[in-house]
């Protein structure tokens, strides 16, 4: 019994003992320092666990003792999902710290920005350049294409983005935020589209998106938006040509190297609206809300030209000699003066022609 009594003493002592050491042993896992010199970011891509996860960090020489941190993610959160993405790291953190991040899937966002104006190409350029947004769509396809290669359809993509500032983190595509911008455009039209005016001489929402970008090129001054708009309405409605050079820069395509002359004034595009009546077969840009927003409630008004003054801002004109004697003041008597078009210093404004 003695001897007994005694093996059960040693079993209890030793367990003690293991618990006592296996708990310091894990202790210390825990509160070791990440051995990192400078910032750096953790990927967890698709498929990864937290065994994978630190046993590479292991391999790294950034912690020590992976199989006991496993362990422990085992036992306390057993319901963790692991969440893909990039984790910023940092020296001065601790294994604990890092599991925290991990548990909290506090995923780091980047960001792009597509600005309201830009054309879908522009738009497809600068998702290309987006850091580590996944690349699906070859340069190589045709825009024509790229709506099917959504799944959005066979409709032409231009004006079909909104315009904004779209969050995406690891393992996100060019698709992924291409689709999440088409998703916004359409709730933004139709919100616009319910609170229209009435008697516009636009039918569908796909027209006043059409309108929406070209008051989006034309603006150099937010404010005026309204009062432009409110010039192309009464066109549309006169049964005016638009002329507006916005339209003639798009249908020139990459032939447009920063001029427009005469004889691109005289060439028959379906973009032409020198040459064309009404509306153009399609948007030429991305327009944001408040375009929209002007192409469907346009300022009241008699004004049917404008012209850029150079600053932005515009001279609204009733008559067309009102609108010549414009012209003449701040396109021609004020060239010398570094006269500049608005909105783009590259581009001349639409509108200004007599």
């Amino acid at each position: 019994m003695k001897k007994i009594a005694l093996a059960i003493v040693f079993i209890i002592v030793l367990l003690f003992v293991l618990a006592v050491g296996g708990y310091l042993v894990l202790a210390s896992a825990l509160n070791q320092p990440l051995r990192i010199d400078a910032p750096q970011t953790l990927d967890v891509t698709p498929g990864s666990t937290p065994g994978r996860v630190l046993a590479s960090l292991e391999q790294r020489d950034v912690l020590s003792r992976s199989q006991w941190i496993r362990r422990y993610w085992q036992w306390k959160m057993p319901d963790a999902v692991l969440q893909v993405g990039e984790y910023p790291v940092e020296p001065g953190m601790n294994v604990q710290d890092l599991l925290a991040l991990l548990q909290r899937g506090a995923v780091l966002q980047r960001s792009v920005t597509l600005v309201e104006g830009w054309t879908f190409k522009q738009f497809r350029s600068e998702l290309a350049r987006a850091e580590r947004l996944e690349q699906t769509l070859a340069e190589d396809i045709p825009a024509e294409q790229v709506m099917g290669e959504l799944g959005l359809g066979e409709e032409h993509p231009e004006g079909q983005f909104f315009p904004d500032t779209y969050l995406y983190t690891l393992g996100m595509s060019d698709r992924d935020v291409l689709i999440r911008a088409h998703r916004r455009m359409q709730e933004v039209l139709a919100e616009e589209w319910e609170k229209r005016d009435d008697g516009l001489p636009i039918d569908t929402p796909y027209e006043a998106l059409i309108l929406a970008s070209i008051i989006e090129r034309e603006t150099g001054v937010p404010h005026e938006r309204d009062e432009i708009a409110g010039v192309f309405v009464r066109r549309l409605r006169q049964g005016m040509r638009l002329q507006t050079d916005p339209t003639v820069i798009y249908g020139m395509g990459d032939q447009y190297e920063g001029r427009i002359g005469r004889a691109n004034l005289r060439e028959t595009t379906p973009y032409n609206t020198y040459m064309i009546d009404g509306l153009p077969p399609t948007p030429i840009a991305m327009p944001g809300r408040e375009a929209i927003r002007a192409a469907l409630n346009p300022a009241s008004g008699s004004s049917l030209y404008f012209v850029a003054r150079g600053d932005g801002s515009h001279v609204f004109s009733d008559t067309l000699d009102e609108h010549n004697a414009a012209v003449r003041h701040y396109q021609i008597e004020q060239r010398a003066k570094d006269y500049r078009s608005s909105p783009a210093p590259a581009e001349r404004n639409a509108g200004d022609r007599p």
